[in-house]
């Protein structure tokens, strides 16, 4: 039988793989013929820094996303001619885009543990690219139901991690994004909080989609409220993220976050009758009335700790009564608890019916509590502008005696 020869291109050359992806890339989506031409033009220069910037763009661009196969096409027939030649963290950030394109998610973990692989044999081999790849399977084992699987990737996630002396910021949102997920997942909402936190301080929030910066906003609000031994909200309070929550259903949460970084019980009760059925609405803080009553009446006394000078912090127990509500014999266990969570340091002296706190757990503040300290500042200058007169004035005659 007569031996067909392979497919010529125009001109008569042979068709590569490369040249063979691309004439079909452009015939079969002509929407996409100009990108897939400029993809070519750069691999034949071999402009590998530029071809990978397009690469970038045509992954991220819709037409691509929506035509089914051509992200992965692209990946196995043409990035993979030149991948030894590129960015290997570019690779890593690639290939987690396109792994989404796998019907199920134990096919999109088979194709990431062959990009790991092929990592670990590329020319400039990083860790930072194969723990990027690594964070992305930990979170698709996560929504497959394989919670040990996801937790020891992240544990040896968050290992490698602390390992690396200048990481780059993409790589360290993505271990701190799985752990996250992973402490939501279990309602550890104290840890989803910090890891939440450490995300947003490698990402921008104005670069996630709006409904994901409703979402973590959402998140972070509520574990903030109810994580354990969480007691500052000025760190996500003055975050732009939680800016998404103005105008939509959730911004009653913002305000509570206000509320209680104020320590405000008053405004608190009023918001419980104001937002009732949105409180209600959330069973998790049904669930844990008790325990948001109890931080912020901690966070009530922190306030009136805050508002008094440093030099004379001595408070009386029926003030703090009066402030937070509570009877006596309930100021004594709120003063205990917040001494045992270590937000102050201090000696309670039931005899005279007082607290001396000689320490206060530092927090962020905000505007309002910084015009306080601006405040406090001014009074404290003059203080000693009046102290350096009158030591000037009673030092003078002796000065001139002496003279």
């Amino acid at each position: 039988a007569q031996r067909l020869a392979p497919p010529l291109l125009g001109g008569g050359a042979m068709a590569t793989p490369v040249a063979a992806w691309l004439a079909e890339a452009a015939s079969a989506h002509p929407a996409l013929a100009e990108k897939v031409s400029a993809l070519g033009e750069l691999h034949d220069k071999k402009l590998w820094h530029e071809l990978t910037l397009e690469v970038e763009a045509f992954v991220a661009s819709p037409e691509a996303k929506a035509a089914k196969g051509m992200l992965l096409g692209m990946y196995n027939r043409f990035l993979s001619d030149f991948q030894d030649r590129i960015n290997p963290l570019k690779l890593a950030q690639v290939a987690v885009a396109v792994s989404g394109e796998h019907a199920t998610r134990p096919e999109a973990v088979g194709f990431l543990d062959g990009v790991t692989a092929k990592l670990a044999e590329h020319k400039e081999p990083t860790e930072e690219s194969a723990l990027y790849v690594r964070m992305h399977v930990a979170l698709l084992r996560l929504h497959e139901g394989e919670a040990g699987a996801c937790k020891q990737l992240v544990e040896e996630g968050s290992a490698s991690l602390d390992k690396l002396a200048s990481p780059d910021p993409a790589v360290s949102a993505s271990v701190h994004f799985a752990a996250a997920q992973l402490a939501k997942s279990k309602q550890d909402f104290a840890a989803f909080y910090r890891s939440a936190l450490l995300y947003l301080a490698y990402t921008q929030a104005e670069s996630l989609p709006p409904a994901t910066q409703l979402e973590l906003a959402t998140d972070l609000s509520l574990a903030a409220l109810l994580g354990e031994n969480v007691y500052n909200f000025g760190e996500l309070l003055a975050h732009p993220l939680l800016q998404s929550l103005v105008g939509t259903s959730f911004e009653w949460l913002k305000r509570v976050l206000e509320v209680f970084h104020a320590g405000d019980l008053h405004a608190y009760d009023e918001l419980c009758m104001a937002y009732a059925d949105q409180l209600n609405a959330q069973p998790a803080l049904v669930a844990n009335e008790r325990k948001l009553r109890e931080k912020i009446t901690i966070l009530a006394l922190m306030e009136i700790i805050f508002q008094l000078p440093s030099e004379d912090r001595v408070i009386s127990l029926e003030q703090i009564a009066e402030r937070t509500k509570l009877p006596l014999d309930g100021v004594e266990f709120l003063l205990m608890k917040t001494l045992s969570v270590h937000l102050i340091e201090g000696i309670i002296d039931q005899v005279a019916g007082t607290v001396r706190v000689s320490w206060v757990q530092p927090r962020v503040l905000l505007v309002p509590q910084i015009q306080e300290l601006r405040s406090r500042l001014d009074g404290w200058t003059e203080k000693v502008a009046t102290a350096v007169a009158s030591f000037e004035s009673e030092s003078s005659p002796e000065i001139m005696a002496a003279a």
